[in-house]
């Protein structure tokens, strides 16, 4: 039981770090995380937040797990309606906190994106390294990996792409013109992998981590 509830605690602080990367690259204004573009967008154009829009995506994730994978969803995985709750919770949580930040010039802006992007791979290694949940995003991709008998690194970099590609055109068509898609919205999704992979390879936190898994 106890390392149960150190790995649920791990995975927990993973997914608040991950709220917190996502709202830092945004406060940066040169964009937004891939995963975030599409609710990014739609929160400039609608009064709705981009942590309310955030919960809205992932639930549509999730319902799709259920009608891709029928009776191969396995039903710990409902858990994800919960870190959905708190990851597009936390998200608002972390604009509110980061409102006072006003990045101007380019540097700023740039070395505020870097920080992001290196706090939300950070927030992934530690989220996946105990394996007990998909967060919705990457259930998602699993699931069409295991319907399409695709790689799901392939499947990854497809969906990914569709979502920037939805939120262009949903600019285009709110504003005419590109709102919220940048170069941080490129530079996080080639930076925050290599992020990812250098902690997996250099923290021995990471590495207790995965062994509390192992252990089960």
């Amino acid at each position: 039981m106890k390392i149960a509830l150190s790995r649920y605690g791990w995975f927990t602080a993973g997914v608040l770090l991950n709220a917190f990367g996502v709202a830092l690259i945004t406060k940066a204004a040169l964009g937004t995380s891939p995963i975030s573009s599409l609710p990014y967008v739609l929160s400039l154009r609608f009064p709705v937040t981009l942590g309310q829009f955030t919960f809205l995506m992932n639930m549509l994730f999730i319902l799709a797990q259920v009608l891709l994978l029928r009776k191969d969803f396995r039903p710990v995985q409902l858990l994800q309606v919960a870190v959905n709750v708190v990851f597009s919770l936390f998200i608002d949580v972390s604009m509110g906190l980061l409102s006072w930040m006003e990045v101007g010039v380019l540097p700023m802006r740039l070395l505020a994106l870097a920080v992001g992007c290196a706090v939300l791979g950070f927030g992934i290694s530690v989220e996946v390294a105990p394996r007990v949940l998909m967060v919705p995003g990457e259930g998602i991709v699993q699931a069409i990996a295991v319907v399409t008998g695709r790689q799901f690194g392939n499947v990854k970099t497809a969906f990914d792409a569709t979502l920037v590609s939805t939120a262009l055109l949903l600019s285009l068509l709110f504003f005419h013109q590109l709102q919220g898609l940048e170069i941080g919205t490129i530079f996080s999704a080639l930076a925050v992998g290599r992020f990812v992979n250098l902690y997996n390879r250099r923290l021995p936190l990471i590495s207790r981590i995965s062994a509390l898994g192992a252990r089960t």
